[in-house]
């Protein structure tokens, strides 16, 4: 199981957001089975076609996720997943 932390900015559309662990030999499996206990995260986090929002980041460990389009990015058992929101403006 991997160890997922959100960004605090997802709290304000899911307030029992919390850290935890769930179930995924990817990262597209791994966003189910969060989908499975925060519906609609999934939408937040990826668009119409699957792939990675360009406002929201995943990192496994210290290591950005590389394929952003099928997340097929593979994860170990007790990886420390981070999903944040990215940063921008000037």
């Amino acid at each position: 199981m991997a160890n997922v932390k959100f960004t605090p900015n997802l709290k304000r559309f899911y307030p029992d957001l919390d850290t935890g662990q769930f179930e995924g030999k990817t990262v597209a499996e791994l966003l189910e089975q969060i989908d499975q206990r925060y519906r609609g995260i999934r939408d937040y986090i990826v668009n119409e076609q699957g792939e990675l929002r360009k406002h929201v980041n995943i990192f496994i460990g210290n290591e950005m996720v590389r394929d952003k389009a099928k997340l097929s990015d593979q994860l170990a058992d007790n990886d420390e997943v981070y999903i944040i929101q990215a940063l921008s403006g000037g």
